[in-house]
């Protein structure tokens, strides 16, 4: 992401917020647009079925060494997203993203820092920031 690119967001997140300015109104629309994120996904595999889910446990052993399960181990998705499921997964996503941004703003969090320091824990921490 360019410089400035976050800071424009923010600004224009900060300018047509009109309707949900209140903390609790952008916590819960922050919350419904993850749940919508989550929802296009379910609907790409059980609606659409561009997408397929076979999960099963993720293979590991106490010999394994990083690099071995990172090449084992499996996202569990099948298929591409169609340009439909798609477009709804991009416009969600930015919904989730404008709401972040309103709420780094209440909080009056510069959202480029945010993702330049967790950017640096990452990179500091490196495998032993595993989730």
């Amino acid at each position: 992401m360019k410089d400035g690119n976050c800071k424009a967001f923010q600004e224009a997140v900060d300018t047509y917020l009109i309707r949900h300015r209140s903390i609790l109104d952008v916590l819960s629309k922050f919350q419904e647009s993850s749940v919508r994120v989550n929802r296009a996904i379910a609907k790409a595999v059980t609606s659409c079925g561009c997408l397929s889910i076979n999960a099963c446990r993720q293979p590991t052993s106490a010999t394994m060494s990083l690099a071995e399960f990172r090449q084992q181990v499996d996202d569990h998705l099948h298929g591409e997203l169609c340009e439909s499921c798609r477009e709804v997964l991009n416009t969600e996503l930015g919904a989730s993203l404008f709401y972040l941004a309103a709420l780094c703003n209440l909080l009056h969090f510069d959202l480029d820092e945010v993702l330049k320091q967790e950017a640096n824990r990452i990179n500091t921490l490196g495998v032993f920031n595993l989730s």
